[in-house]
């Protein structure tokens, strides 16, 4: 699919666009700022945007008041369209976040629930006992979210609430032309519903994606051919940061060859998992790493590995923010882009990705392994590349069987030679292709 060749871009718009965290009812067309960072985000090489929640809700996105409304503390639907145009017009691909789980307690159905109780058409659209209390006395109980009562949580096997989303979807396809939806909480998704999903948004678009926000588990259970497109791979994002932390590339390594290298048992080869160093949920990645260098070199890591990359606004010039400090945080908003030597790194990353079959799609495979230092090859039958990291202060001579003499940088366009061992510099990258 389109998006297996894709570098995404993840913009949380409420934070992004200094939105109050309250909504206050007044519409105010902030949406229209991600037009302005349309050339930084093609400059960084990312090719689609994924939006967290736009529409209508009480807070934090999350909460929904609405599918059918652009939230109008960001402006209008015709405002988001304009925007959606725009990066169509530059190339650049959409994904929304569809929150289908649970809804606010602005939700228009939920609120009927609150003043008709039994007498309302919708109280089958959630789960509710009107043998009990909620924490706020509605003088009834229902599920939440984790626990959460702001999280109102929807009947997916109720075929009324499931028109309502459909049609949600079908107005987002014609009004905005997405491409694509990342499923908050999919792992709590109610697969009948999933597999209904999965045929609808196939009947409106063969190519329209879908994308699950999974954290553990076996992800071929939702992965397949009736439910997901992909899923975001958190058991990665972990091994990540973790290996440069505690300088064991092992730890990357072995989650990538138990997910997609040779052996038979993989668990997830010919699966394109989105990956990421950071998001709206997590601390950012230049805060959780330990030593700031290590930040070019697992930006390296990832655009290297098999997967989708993904790049959270801000991150890209290396931004900080502390989950501890709350979620907002972590969803701030900046006056403008801002370009350095990281965010130029990162696009001459993204090229090198976008425009390699074998780092796109190619298997999986250790070739040398330190607790300092990785070469791991990626191939396809067209092409061969091998991806170097030193995460060490100090340079290292790796020995082994490159199967040819000379190699060429993507990243750079330097020619390699293999005669006598290959020295990674301190804190280096290399994308070798090699000769056939």
């Amino acid at each position: 699919m389109w998006a297996d060749n894709s570098v995404f871009y993840q913009i949380y718009p409420l934070g992004f666009c200094g939105a109050p965290f309250e909504n206050d009812g007044i519409c105010v067309p902030r949406i229209r700022k991600v037009s302005e960072w349309i050339p930084h985000i093609k400059k960084l090489g990312a090719n689609a945007v994924y939006f967290s929640p736009v529409f209508e809700s009480d807070t934090h996105g999350y909460n929904t008041r609405d599918y059918t409304k652009i939230d109008c503390r960001l402006g209008t639907n015709e405002d988001f369209a304009q925007v959606c145009k725009q990066l169509h017009d530059a190339g650049i691909r959409i994904v929304l976040d569809g929150v289908f789980n649970h809804v606010g307690r602005g939700f228009f159905a939920f609120q009927d629930v609150i003043q008709k109780k039994w007498d309302s058409p919708y109280k089958d659209w959630f789960h509710i006992s009107f043998d009990g209390n909620s924490n706020y006395n509605d003088g009834f109980w229902y599920e939440g979210w984790e626990g959460h009562y702001d999280l109102v949580k929807l009947n997916l096997q109720n075929d009324e609430v499931v028109s309502h989303i459909f049609h949600a979807i079908e107005l987002w396809v014609r009004e905005f032309h997405i491409d694509g939806l990342r499923l908050d909480v999919a792992y709590c998704l109610d697969e009948h519903f999933l597999r209904r999903l999965h045929d609808f948004c196939k009947s409106l678009n063969a190519d329209f994606w879908l994308l699950g926000e999974l954290l553990h588990g076996d992800y071929n259970r939702w992965v397949n051919d009736q439910m997901l497109d992909s899923c975001t791979n958190y058991e990665c994002y972990k091994g990540l940061y973790s290996s440069f932390n505690s300088m064991n590339m092992f730890e990357i390594i072995h989650s990538l060859l138990r997910q997609f290298g040779p052996e038979q048992w993989t668990l997830y080869k010919g699966k394109h998992l989105l990956c990421f160093v950071d998001n709206h949920d997590v601390s950012r990645i230049a805060t959780v790493l330990q030593n700031k260098r290590h930040l070019p070199v697992i930006y390296g890591l990832l655009f290297g590995m098999p997967g989708i990359p993904c790049v959270y606004y801000g991150s890209e010039w290396g931004e900080e923010a502390d989950k501890s400090e709350g979620d907002p945080a972590l969803r701030a908003s900046f006056e403008a882009p801002v370009d350095n030597e990281l965010s130029e790194w990162i696009g001459k990353l993204a090229a090198a990705h976008r425009e390699s079959e074998a780092l796109c799609s190619g298997s999986f495979r250790s070739v040398v392994l330190t607790n300092k230092q990785c070469i791991f090859e990626r191939r396809t039958d067209a092409q061969r590349v091998l991806v170097a990291i030193n995460a060490d202060e100090d340079s290292y001579t790796a020995h082994f069987d490159a199967g040819c003499g000379m190699a060429r940088d993507l990243i750079t366009g330097n020619t390699h030679d293999f005669g006598g061992g290959s020295e990674l510099p301190p804190y280096s990258v290399q994308y070798w292709e090699m000769e056939r």
